[in-house]
């Protein structure tokens, strides 16, 4: 609603368990050098930094699919205004109409909700409106 994505589930736990033999080497290759001074970090702090980027990756896969599936669930009319703002830095209500052929009624209507959606912004106000993404 803010802008952010929400994605339900993502467990870090599972990442590790896929990678239970690294874990438990880079964990004693660590715990062997604890009573050094300084004890050796990188074993265990690589495999973990490893696994937050895998968990990043995860979660992006996760978001993409998600905006895709949303997109998909988008009326006709408001996939196109996205498509022409994506090629338009701005455009106002008049040039969307001359450009899809719609119905100005229908048109605000969309734009409306992609605006409270917050994938579209409007800025001004009136007849000096414009629409960006």
């Amino acid at each position: 609603r803010a802008g952010y994505d929400y994605v339900p589930y993502a467990s870090l736990e599972s990442v590790v368990e896929e990678n239970k033999d690294i874990y438990y080497k880079a964990l004693r290759r660590t715990q062997t050098t604890l009573k050094q001074d300084p004890p050796d970090w990188e074993p265990w702090l690589g495999f973990f930094l490893r696994c937050l980027k895998k968990q990043k990756a995860n979660l992006a896969s996760k978001v993409e699919k998600g905006q895709g599936q949303a997109e998909m669930e988008l009326p006709t009319l408001s996939l196109e205004i996205l498509k022409l703002l994506k090629e338009n830095e701005r455009l106002t209500i008049a040039e969307i109409v001359k450009q899809t052929g719609a119905n100005q009624n229908t048109l605000k209507v969309r734009l409306r909700e992609l605006v409270n959606e917050g994938r579209v912004k409007r800025h001004g106000k009136a007849r000096a409106t414009w629409y960006s993404l």
